[in-house]
């Protein structure tokens, strides 16, 4: 293993799982910055007509038709790479994570093919199918996952921090995985409206689920956790996503030269949940990624209180101006670097309440 190699050479001073996470995010970061030139323009002939945008969404938007999509490719490729230089073969645990990485991004591929080949933002797989392909895969994950666990974690439990308890679900543990999982993907895919905003606010919550794993792969550093000693697999396929994200942010950034699409939103989501199951650390994760929630959480209200007043003329009542969350902060006057980079600032909070959570 390249890893084994590295460390051979005497390059460990971070610690064995400090070298896999360090190379595997170099390796990424370095396809993302090597291959990103190259992918624009692949993208740019392939699929000439670039992203579709809602014509109903705000007026400024209208300027980015045609931006290149489907940079998600790009990311899943060198997580992917990355991951497989330097993972054990042997544990479970990356491979799972890798799983849902790819499950998610096949799904958001299917999704962008259907909008880019119809030239219509609304022409990809229907809201139906794509909770329902999107719970199939998470009842599938949460299996393996609780396959993955050490004998001495109950069946089918959640762990709950500062109580430090782990409660057994019996089958709700599925239904849990379905939220957690399915949410997530959703969460992180209503997040990606704006140039660079999910990289933003995506890498908060990886810093948190990186503290997380390492707590639980290191008994001392936080004694009231679960050990996990089979998550120490993890540390290469971290390290990959957080390469990719940086890269993929030097050109996503404003003004946004591709966009990353389902492809990479519902990967990313899926894997966040994924992984958040993998360390026992649902709730400490769903803490970080609040902002997602929320912009998630906008949509659900908009659309039901809609529904819920609708009339016989077809109309009916909004809470925002625009939902998701950002657009109607763009209607009310902000600029989006504003709320891109207030937002960011909100998940970087909302991060720093996770980590006192998790030391709690």
């Amino acid at each position: 293993m390249l890893s084994q190699l590295l460390i051979n050479l005497g390059l460990d001073m971070f610690g064995r799982s400090g070298v896999v996470f360090i190379c595997a995010f170099a390796v990424s970061f370095l396809i993302m910055i090597g291959f990103g030139d190259w992918f624009i323009t692949g993208m740019r002939h392939w699929i000439s007509r670039g992203q579709p945008i809602r014509k109903d969404g705000p007026a400024r938007h209208l300027a980015k038709e045609g931006t290149p999509t489907m940079g998600g490719l790009l990311i899943l490729a060198a997580v992917l790479v990355s991951s497989l230089l330097f993972m054990d073969f042997h544990n479970m645990v990356p491979w799972i994570a890798l799983a849902s990485l790819v499950a998610f991004g096949a799904i958001g591929f299917a999704d962008d093919l259907g909008k880019v080949l119809n030239r219509s933002a609304y022409a990809g797989l229907s809201a139906k199918l794509r909770l329902l392909l999107g719970g199939v895969a998470a009842i599938v994950l949460a299996y393996f996952i609780n396959q993955s666990m050490p004998a001495y974690v109950p069946e089918l439990s959640i762990y709950f921090p500062i109580f430090h308890r782990l409660l057994p679900f019996g089958i709700f543990y599925f239904v849990f995985a379905y939220f957690v999982i399915v949410g997530s993907a959703n969460a992180a895919n209503m997040t990606d409206g704006l140039d660079g905003m999910l990289a933003k606010i995506y890498m908060p919550v990886l810093i948190v689920i990186t503290v997380a794993l390492y707590s639980a792969t290191h008994l001392k550093f936080m004694p009231g956790g679960v050990f996990l000693p089979e998550a120490v697999g993890l540390y290469p396929v971290i390290g990959a996503v957080f390469g990719a994200i940086i890269g993929f942010l030097w050109f996503n950034a404003r003004p946004a030269r591709i966009f990353m699409g389902d492809v990479g939103s519902l990967a990313l989501g899926g894997f966040m949940g994924t992984v958040a199951m993998l360390l026992k650390a649902e709730i400490v994760v769903g803490f970080a990624a609040l902002m997602m929630v929320i912009i998630l959480g906008s949509t659900f209200l908009q659309m039901m209180t809609f529904k819920i007043t609708k009339g016989p003329d077809g109309k009916g009542k909004k809470i925002f101006k625009m939902a998701p969350l950002h657009h109607h902060f763009e209607l009310s006057g902000w600029s989006e670097s504003k709320i891109v980079d207030r937002f960011f600032i909100l998940s970087i909070l909302f991060s720093g309440l996770a980590l006192i959570i998790l030391r709690l």
